[in-house]
């Protein structure tokens, strides 16, 4: 136990201050004062002199009319190697001038804590971010209200030219659910999730080199996957943005979304359908000599057969790249996978959500009735269905006016899964399961927040996996396990101090080149 003691310098007048520990003599069986010097008082003011001895820690600590304050700041470190290294503040300074420290603190907050919004408030009085103020539930409001749309497409305008190089952009579409009855893109439609709720579509694009979301758009939840490429094309073309390459599904096919495509002079590569005539014939020209040696590839542990031709799109014949590929263990998981196809088909059917890149299917693998009394009746025609399963069962395809080696569409198409991790990041880590703001207003504001957050999560992964953390820990564990490392502001003189971090804090750090500030 310590107490203090003053003591007046009989000569000088001076107040000394000493720290008195009581200790135990173990000799003389009795306890004893041990007094060190730790200061004087300021004969003028009355204020405590530390001792020069003391560190400005120590001398903090022993000084009575100094208070301090903490913050942790261990994930605002960071984040903030991530805001510098993408120029991230810069981008969001000159689209949104008043609030880019709240957008950023809000993006942040979500990446350590992906809970509501309205949770940010007690985080933002206990750890260090952009905006240093408190975010109340009230300001978060009137924030995600003023997001406009001319600020978001400056941003995007800005933020593609900052990491669009030379890269494959994975585009895809997802649905988030959403209570909202005031609010006009909240639509019946397609749910991805499974859920019996209104939502809207999510279009995103994602880059494979970069591993960095670079663009999405909100769409009205009752849309097709296949009938968007258009407006987005349009999109990029109103922003004067460099040419694409741009990496699709099967489900985005359409003859004039490759229409479009090639009169964008964008860059593609897709999958195709096996229902598409045109792909069939083509199937049927190599049917027997497919399976040559000279085909023969193995990629990945897949055996695949392989074979590329020339194939001239359209009256103007613009060059592209038809491969094809052949996979006899594959043959058999088709044929399930043709009949799930063909029962979501009939379910459209019967429920007259139609989906414009399906009517192919429901022409050939269906006999339809009208009936006055009985309505639509819906069959299978099983003489069609029989010939598609036996003749291109094992079959796929990918169309490609980008890329000539077969190998290489097939790898560059295949790490499309980029983006639909990313929906994963949205939906999963960073509360966007659902939708629970009630205007169209607010709902962007909200997701361009939801954007930012997602290029913090998405280079952070990144980082992590360049320096084999993610072998260990997620993006949210490494973030929290930050949580230790504060910053104490002390009154007065004192300045600050951080706080020690742990061996396995500062292996972390290392590892992803941030610098512990002083």
């Amino acid at each position: 136990m310590s107490f203090r003691v003053h003591q007046t310098n009989k000569k000088t007048g001076v107040v000394y201050v000493y720290e008195a520990v009581s200790v135990w003599d173990k000799d003389k069986k009795q306890p004893r004062n041990k007094q060190v010097c730790i200061g004087k008082i300021d004969p003028k003011t009355g204020e405590f002199i530390p001792s020069k001895r003391l560190d400005a820690k120590q001398a903090a600590a022993r000084d009575p009319q100094v208070t301090a304050t903490s913050k942790i700041i261990g994930p605002s470190l960071l984040f903030d190697k991530i805001t510098e290294d993408l120029g991230l503040e810069k981008i969001l300074k000159t689209s949104f001038p008043k609030h880019y420290k709240q957008i950023l603190s809000m993006a942040q907050y979500l990446v350590d804590r992906g809970g509501p919004l309205s949770h940010c408030e007690n985080w933002s009085k206990n750890f260090s971010h952009p905006y240093e103020d408190v975010l109340t539930t009230q300001r978060i409001s009137e924030i995600l209200s003023s997001v406009t749309e001319d600020g978001v497409q400056t941003f995007f305008n800005k933020w593609i030219r900052s990491v669009l190089e030379d890269d494959y952009l994975c585009y895809d579409i997802t649905s988030v659910s959403s209570y909202a009855e005031l609010n006009e893109y909240v639509k019946y439609g397609y749910n991805r999730d499974g859920e019996k709720l209104k939502q809207i579509n999510l279009a995103m694009l994602f880059g494979q080199k970069s591993q960095l979301p670079v663009f999405y758009r909100r769409l009205p939840g009752n849309i097709s996957d296949v009938s968007t490429l258009h407006n987005f094309l349009k999109t990029f073309s109103f922003l004067e943005l460099p040419k694409m390459s741009l990496v699709m599904d099967r489900g985005f096919f359409s003859h004039k979304n490759i229409d479009a495509l090639l009169a964008s002079r964008d860059r593609f590569t897709m999958a195709v359908p096996n229902r598409v005539k045109w792909l069939q014939e083509s199937i049927d020209e190599v049917r027997e000599n497919i399976q040559s040696p000279d085909g023969y590839r193995k990629i990945d542990g897949e055996t695949l057969y392989v074979h590329t031709k020339l194939f001239p799109w359209g009256e103007d014949r613009r060059r592209c790249y038809l491969h094809l590929y052949y996979n006899a263990h594959a043959a058999a998981e088709a044929f399930d996978s043709f009949t799930e196809e063909l029962l979501k088909y009939k379910s459209e059917l019967e429920s007259n959500l139609l989906v414009a890149a399906h009517e192919d299917a429901y022409r050939d693998f269906f006999i339809i009735g009208e009936t006055p009394v009985r309505g639509r009746k819906v069959q299978y025609n099983n003489e069609a269905i029989q010939k598609q399963r036996n003749r291109y069962s094992g079959f796929y395809a990918i169309l490609s006016n980008d890329i000539k080696d077969p190998i290489t569409a097939l790898q560059v198409y295949k790490n499309k899964d980029v983006v639909e991790k990313s929906f994963d990041d949205l939906k999963n880590q960073l509360d966007m399961k659902r939708l629970r703001v009630h205007n169209s207003a607010t709902m962007d504001g909200r997701l361009f927040i939801q954007f930012i957050a997602l290029i913090y999560m998405s280079a952070l992964r990144r980082d992590m996996r360049n320096c084999k953390l993610i072998e260990n820990y997620s993006v949210r564990e490494i973030v929290q396990e930050m949580e230790t490392i504060s910053r104490v502001e002390y009154s007065g003189k004192y300045g600050h101090l951080i706080t020690e971090s742990t061996k396995r804090q500062r292996d972390i750090l290392e590892k992803l080149g941030v610098q512990v500030p002083a």
